[in-house]
């Protein structure tokens, strides 16, 4: 019975524009092992396990409510304060998780880049999709606080879905499209200085609070809102709060130019990463 042979020729990349996406394909297998292995590794050896996907945004949306909610007095949009907070933190938790660890991706993989050969994009996608399974709880958790609100307390007429919930697969997409863009950057740029990889933890901290997650886009000046919106995230938390309660500043045009700009950072973070991809196993 004849067998079946392939020949797999490694070579070094004539451009850094080129980008070898059959390369990907062929170690889909090897994707997905990366994929089951960061999920696994995550809460390995917890008492609590999983649960932490549960409890890190719940006691974050709680404290938030304490503190910015009835002790700043921060407006939310006249909605519960601790269902604004947790819809905001859903997407932002899967966007600075998946940015966080993407970008220090080669430098937590170094052990093994120099010892076989695969398309180094892998580790980053894998990454991404990973912590898809994470996003999903705290997505699950944060449904059956919403459907308490609207269902079983006074304030249920201030919710108002609306079809823009249809859009949210989008809107996550955006966001896993955005935190891969940037984290190739960061990734890229961490294998010469090394600087990056204590500055990016602080970095993701400033722009969570740059983004309308303790705060209502509505508060920011009219005149000044156009800046706000510069920052991608802020229309995808805004975006998800308008499809789950109707209220929130939702324009076209600038999710227009939100998901330019995502493109704009995914795109030229695929090309640096590809051009750094074939040195830094001598410099990591």
């Amino acid at each position: 019975m004849g067998k079946d042979y392939y020949e797999v020729v490694i070579q070094p990349n004539r451009s850094w524009l080129y980008v070898d996406w059959k390369g990907l394909l062929h170690y889909r297998d090897l994707l997905w092992l990366l994929v089951r292995r960061d999920f696994v590794s995550k809460y390995k050896q917890t008492i609590l396990g999983p649960l932490w996907f549960f409890l890190q945004p719940f006691l974050t949306a709680l404290i938030f409510a304490l503190v910015f909610a009835r002790g700043i007095k921060i407006p939310t949009d006249g909605l519960p304060p601790f269902l604004f907070y947790f819809c905001g933190l859903v997407p932002w938790g899967y966007f600075s998780q998946c940015l966080l660890a993407t970008s220090q991706s080669l430098s937590a993989n170094a052990h093994i880049l120099g010892k076989v050969y695969f398309p180094r994009l892998v580790i980053p996608l894998s990454i991404v999709i990973s912590n898809v399974a994470a996003m999903v709880i705290q997505l699950v958790t944060f449904l059956s606080f919403y459907f308490y609100f609207k269902f079983f307390t006074p304030a249920s007429s201030l919710i108002q879905p609306n079809e823009f919930l249809l859009l949210l697969p989008f809107l996550f997409l955006q966001a896993a499209m955005l935190s891969l863009g940037f984290g190739l950057w960061i990734a890229a740029l961490t294998v010469k200085y090394r600087d990056f990889q204590h500055l990016v933890g602080f970095l993701t901290q400033l722009w969570m609070y740059a983004t309308p997650i303790i705060y209502p886009l509505s508060v920011v000046p009219e005149r000044l809102r156009w800046l706000a919106v510069l920052n991608p995230m802020a229309v995808i938390v805004e975006g998800f709060r308008y499809g789950f309660f109707g209220v929130g500043f939702l324009d076209v045009g600038y999710w227009a130019v939100s998901f330019g700009m995502t493109c704009f950072f995914l795109v030229s973070g695929v090309l640096v990463f590809n051009r750094v991809e074939r040195t830094f196993v001598d410099t990591i």
